[in-house]
């Protein structure tokens, strides 16, 4: 007993010296793990702005998410010229002129019409000129291997356009997040009523071939279909979010009154909320195939995407209001 007194204090100092020495190490690698778990995740948004007003609210709740660093915004579908126009105005007013815009392929054959035309114009923020949307994003790609989500809220003419310009530098995307499909259940079927099967949704039929492409690509697709977007943006909400009277919220205040309609269906801001926290839209590994008619349809066969078949839509809100209010 003698003996093991003298030696406590002699291994109580050894301990000490080697906590004190090790300590440091412990310390930088833990900053190291949690500034590598902190590290923005890089997003290109391609989106078909101006038709609906989902695209403004998605790129609102980007702007507003640390979690993300974004690469740039192209344009999709119809007029893009004007859309990046658009684009140049909200990331203006919201103070976020360093975001490159980039205009996405024209097709002067499609007569949508953009009800948010007029805030695109009059020359506010307007940049003299912008990059092709192809171009930019494979440039991207190339830049950043394995590390970029391309996020795909329009019509897949873009996508498609890249896939066929250098499919192996799109394969170098880590991740396709998609807004696009109807599995189960198709618009307005919001779980009160009898079910009327699933409908060819907009951005997967207007682009059927690049859509395929897209599935048959290789690069992981996390879908957000119809069955986990309907999310409205009902008049108590609106309120809420409107009231907030930042720059970000009045241009979101003056989009919705140009859109001209009364209840915003938020379909595309959930692939930004899937990205921010991936327990608001639990995805499934499925096998999905597209007809001729753009109906995606699920069936036998390895998984080519991961769906998200189901959300909460009030989860949803509470997450989205307070982070683009910036409470």
């Amino acid at each position: 007993m003698l003996k093991t007194s003298k030696r406590t204090p002699c291994t109580a100092n050894v301990f000490l010296s080697l906590l004190l020495i090790l300590s440091p190490i412990f310390c930088q690698a833990q900053s190291a793990a949690s500034a590598s778990l902190a590290k923005p995740e890089k997003i290109i948004i391609d989106t078909d702005i101006g038709d609906d007003v989902d695209d403004a609210f998605a790129l609102a709740l980007a702007l507003r998410s640390s979690e993300l660093q974004i690469l740039g915004i192209s344009t999709s579908f119809g007029d893009t010229e004007t859309k990046a126009k658009l684009v140049d105005r909200l990331l203006g007013e919201a103070g976020r002129t360093d975001i490159p815009v980039a205009v996405g392929i024209s097709d002067p054959k499609l007569q949508i019409r953009l009800s948010q035309r007029a805030y695109s114009e009059g020359g506010h923020f307007a940049r003299p000129s912008h990059p092709k949307a192809v171009d930019f994003i494979l440039e991207q790609i190339r830049r950043y291997p394995g590390e970029i989500t391309l996020v795909a809220i329009g019509p897949l003419i873009n996508v498609g356009a890249v896939i066929d310009k250098d499919p192996q530098a799109f394969r170098k995307l880590r991740r396709v997040v998609l807004m696009g499909g109807s599995i189960e259940r198709g618009y307005d079927d919001l779980g009160y009523t009898k079910p009327h099967g699933p409908d060819a949704e907009w951005n997967i039929k207007n682009d059927i071939s690049s859509a395929r492409t897209l599935l048959a690509s290789g690069v992981p697709v996390f879908m957000m279909p119809l069955d986990s977007t309907q999310l409205k943006l009902d008049e108590i909400k609106r309120a809420i979010l409107f009231g907030a009277g930042t720059p970000l919220t009045d241009a979101l205040t003056l989009l919705y009154h140009e859109w001209g309609q009364q209840t915003p269906t938020l379909y595309d801001p959930m692939t930004i909320a899937f990205i921010d926290d991936p327990k608001l839209c639990p995805v499934t590994p499925m096998h999905i195939e597209i007809d001729d008619k753009g109906f995606t349809r699920a069936g036998p066969g390895d998984p080519n995407a991961q769906a998200c078949m189901n959300s909460d839509p009030e989860a949803f809100f509470h997450f989205y209001i307070p982070r683009v209010m910036g409470k």
